[in-house]
């Protein structure tokens, strides 16, 4: 048995040197105090470098010019309340109830409040102040006050017209039709400072699993919603982003959104690429990017994933093995083979091949062997696998199929083709896990849809802060680690000679990467 003194004494009072007693908080010799006056510490010390960059990018003036949700005088702005929510995903903020988290920053908050007015007449500076019914105690809307105003994003009357068991994209009403354009604004705001003529746009759905009980099945068995968004490479940008049901095909107006997409690009880009999976595999869209008659892109080269369907394999069996070509991997130490085979496929479908003046696509299949043959016992039947087969000889192929438009060598098509695989994917993957669009708020549909897209200006606004701003270095690393470098900093707000000061940790890693990054800020302002 252990001796008395050795017992950890968590019961035991510790006695302040004014004599006060008070009980200790755990195990470890420290204790939690709470500040009794306001000193403007904060954690976020890097958070306010991306509210300069959104008012130097403009994002701030297009939601003033776009959004017109709140008018007149009385509550919070339309531009204060959607660049919270923008923060508030910046912050690593889950849901519209961390907003008081964020109010909680009181360093930060701080320089909220200083920067609301900034470059605005002194009229409108002070009718800024005055237009609260009551004072204005916080920096950042309430909850309750930014759920009724994300209600206005939803439309009542287009739930009326919902089917049973029927797949429905409400149209969008005004309110949501202006984020949009904001985020149009926000494209050609990072095309003005760093320009770019080509645009390979990826076509992709992204599932959004939820427990609500207004969301609707998707074809993974739980309910879900879907949004379709059209990815720019090059800028690493969203484009275009339609939020759906869960129930919602991917494929379902495919033209549509793509031509929306378009819309959104701005001057400069003259050639325009499409990438998307055998969802987008539609006559209607690959037609569309056939045309020559298109009077700002002309043709839109593409690669789309092929169905395989039977009469698509039937051509696929008529390809000669010497004809298969083996695929290999471009790495540093030289090209690798790989356990893949391409060919070309002569085949139209049906749907073309009725018309004489239909456009003629060029077809390759992969190939690949399946490692893992049927356990003994198992008919073809019981073997359920989730991408299509074929037998060649008494060999199994996993097959899939890619169609262009492109007159380029077919290893550099597939490799060009996968790419999207990386970026696009990555990118969905932000949305749902780094930001806060895999956690929505409401039973509503368009407050669902108005707080997606927000999302998405919060990360269009990171992902051109780390190309325009941070630099190549930064390009491919995600928020969490921009979070702990740049963004979750300790730091005290001051008032110091009649400006705002954030003062930072002496030595700290960070601190000549946040000066760099204001510096880099300004001269961008300077260039806008």
């Amino acid at each position: 048995m252990r001796d008395q003194e050795d017992r950890i004494p968590l019961s035991q009072e510790i006695y302040h040197q004014r004599g006060e007693g008070s009980m200790a908080q755990g195990v470890l010799p420290f204790q939690y105090e709470v500040e009794k006056k306001a000193g403007g510490m904060t954690a976020l010390a890097g958070l306010p470098t991306y509210l300069e960059f959104g008012y130097v990018m403009g994002l701030s003036k297009a939601i003033e010019n776009r959004l017109n949700v709140r008018s007149g005088d009385q509550g919070w702005s339309d531009c204060e309340t959607v660049m919270a929510l923008i923060l508030l995903n910046l912050a690593d903020g889950q849901g519209i109830s961390d907003l008081d988290v964020l109010e909680g920053d009181e360093g930060f908050c701080r320089v909220l409040r200083e920067s609301a007015g900034f470059g605005k007449p002194r009229k409108e500076r002070r009718a800024l102040g005055k237009r609260l019914r009551k004072e204005q105690k916080r920096a950042t809307p309430s909850p309750s006050s930014t759920s009724r105003y994300l209600y206005h994003f939803h439309d009542p009357e287009q739930e009326k017209l919902r089917e049973p068991h029927t797949s429905f994209i409400p149209a969008s009403n005004e309110n949501l039709r202006a984020l949009t354009q904001v985020n149009g604004d926000f494209l050609n705001s990072v095309q003005k400072r760093s320009p770019e003529e080509t645009a390979t746009l990826d076509l992709d759905a992204t599932v959004v699993e939820t427990n609500k009980r207004e969301a609707l099945y998707c074809y993974k068995g739980h309910k879900a919603y879907q949004p379709l968004q059209v990815y720019w490479a090059e800028q690493d940008l969203i484009v275009h982003s339609e939020f759906r049901d869960g129930n919602v095909w991917a494929g379902t107006d495919n033209l549509r959104v793509f031509k929306e997409a378009l819309s959104f690009l701005p001057p400069g880009v003259t050639k325009v690429y499409l990438r998307s999976d055998t969802a987008a595999y539609q006559h209607d869209l690959m037609k569309f990017c056939a045309e020559t008659n298109k009077p700002r892109f002309g043709v839109i080269e593409f690669a789309i994933g092929a169905k395989v369907s039977e009469s698509f394999k039937r051509a696929v069996r008529e390809v000669e093995e010497s004809d298969w070509h083996r695929l290999y991997r471009k790495t540093d130490r030289g090209s690798v083979a790989t356990d893949q085979e391409y060919a070309e496929v002569c085949f139209v479908p049906e749907d073309l091949a009725r018309k004489k003046d239909g456009p003629v696509f060029r077809y390759l299949a992969i190939r690949e062997v399946l490692e893992q043959p049927a356990l003994s016992g198992m008919d073809e039947q019981q073997l359920s696998l989730p991408f299509p087969t074929m037998n060649f000889g008494s060999v199994k192929y996993k097959v899939f199929g890619i169609v262009t438009n492109r007159d380029i060598p077919g290893d550099e098509l597939i490799w060009w083709y996968r790419q999207r695989c990386g970026k696009s994917e990555e990118a969905h993957s932000v949305m749902k896990e780094d930001l806060a669009g895999g956690r929505l708020p409401s039973r509503y549909f368009g407050v669902n849809a108005a707080w997606w897209h927000i999302m998405i200006l919060a990360l269009n606004l990171n992902s051109a802060m780390k190309r325009l701003v941070l630099g190549e270095t930064w390009v491919g690393r995600r928020m969490k680690a921009i979070r702990f470098w740049l963004i979750m900093l300790p730091g005290r707000v001051l008032n110091r000679a009649r400006r705002l000061r954030v003062r930072l940790v002496g030595g700290h890693p960070s601190n000549e990467t946040l000066f760099e990054m204001r510096r880099r800020i300004f001269e961008l302002c300077e260039s806008g």
